[in-house]
């Protein structure tokens, strides 16, 4: 991986400790990522043992405390952390996501000392793997309209339905699930692999996150046992606090798929030579390598701003669907400035561009869409929704 894009001297502002947690994960992918990534993308394949490996480096719940397993360090880090693991892939990235923010986060903040102590130490080391289920087949936007019910059983519970573009629901040994109660109350609960009637077809074909695994969540008459459902929340608080500590992450992840785009393109305009000079001395070309540089710069301020505001727990979620809007955007048009300066290179798989391009497809839909996040801005600065 090339060195840092820091147009603004953002280094400053991060410091010694953010920078050395930067380099060591800088260098777990350089090592455990690059060699394979495009081959991985190319064949639908996932990186084997991922999930340990990214628990070797403490990148799974680091903002959990080291007595839960986890590295007991704070937003502004998970920040550093996403944002190399997507300059390497944003499936890497996804992959680590999913199990901080939407597993290990929701066991950590609602669940009982009783399922702290026994699950987030085996998600922290990536000996189990978590998926997070809330997006149904008929619900993704309007998540509060979820059709999953959780019926009282006798001194446990019955959870019957189904969720879907679940990351890791293939290869998942606990699933985080939010449900709706009798009362209409939403309830997270555990589901663990071994449960009878639980399922998890997985989804292929995908043209987008090529090295993740994604499928369903299928469950059939399940039963939980009481102490396995979340107790400290019965709302859609519960889910949606998980979504913005993964949007957040997801703000800082995609300008690392940026800053490789874009370095991949100015290395290629550098050396590409076509009527007698390297194709960066036109105007053009220029041009689009000045907005992209432009762009990651006042992406990571706003970044770097959100993690200061989320380490002192000022971040609202408002701020956070600003920030994922519009980094991921961002992304998104660098990728594809990017693959024009390479030209048809700009396809092939020896180059990240298409890979980081058609990854940052999905992430500008996921976690909220591109669309509604610019709603929840409307409302908020207006008053009135716009749903």
């Amino acid at each position: 991986m090339n060195s840092t894009v820091d147009y603004f001297k953002v280094e400053d502002l991060l410091g010694e400790e953010y920078l050395l947690i930067r380099d060591t994960i800088r260098d777990f992918v350089r090592v455990e990522i690059l060699p394979t990534i495009d081959q991985k993308a190319q064949h639908h394949e996932e990186i084997p043992g991922l999930m340990k490996k990214l628990g070797s480096v403490g990148a799974l719940g680091p903002f959990v405390p080291s007595a839960y397993g986890g590295a007991g360090l704070d937003y502004m880090a998970y920040g550093v952390i996403m944002q190399e693991l997507e300059a390497g892939d944003s499936a890497i990235r996804s992959a680590a996501s999913v199990q901080s923010s939407l597993v290990m986060y929701p066991i950590y903040t609602f669940g009982s000392e009783t399922q702290k102590n026994k699950y987030l130490p085996m998600l922290a080391s990536g000996d189990w793997v978590g998926a997070f289920g809330l997006t149904e087949p008929n619900h993704g936007s309007d998540p509060s309209s979820m059709e999953t019910r959780l019926v009282k059983d006798g001194e446990g519970y019955r959870l019957n339905g189904a969720k879907t573009w679940i990351t890791n629901a293939p290869i998942c040994d606990l699933a985080v699930v939010w449900a709706k109660d009798e009362d209409g109350k939403v309830n997270g609960v555990i589901v663990e692999r071994a449960d009878a009637g639980f399922s998890t077809p997985e989804i292929k074909d995908k043209w987008s996150l090529r090295a993740s695994r994604t499928g369903e969540l299928v469950f059939d008459n399940i039963y939980i046992p009481s102490d396995r459902l979340l107790p400290e929340v019965s709302s859609m608080r519960g889910p949606l606090s998980c979504l913005n500590s993964a949007r957040y992450g997801i703000s800082w992840g995609v300008i690392g798929a940026a800053i490789d785009c874009y370095q991949v393109a100015l290395q290629y305009a550098l050396e590409r030579t076509q009527f007698g000079k390297p194709i960066a001395a036109y105007q053009l070309q220029q041009k689009k390598l000045a907005e992209m540089v432009t762009e990651i710069t006042k992406a990571q301020l706003l970044s770097w701003r959100l993690g200061v505001l989320k380490n002192d727990n000022r971040a609202t979620p408002q701020q956070i669907s600003m920030a994922k809007r519009n980094n991921v955007n961002m992304a998104l048009q660098v990728a594809r400035e990017s693959r024009q300066i390479l030209g048809a290179m700009g396809i092939v798989g020896g180059y990240p561009i298409m890979r980081h391009m058609m990854n940052l497809e999905s992430v500008i839909t996921y976690e909220g869409t591109h669309d509604v996040h610019l709603l929840i801005t409307g409302q908020d600065i207006t008053g009135i929704s716009g749903f």
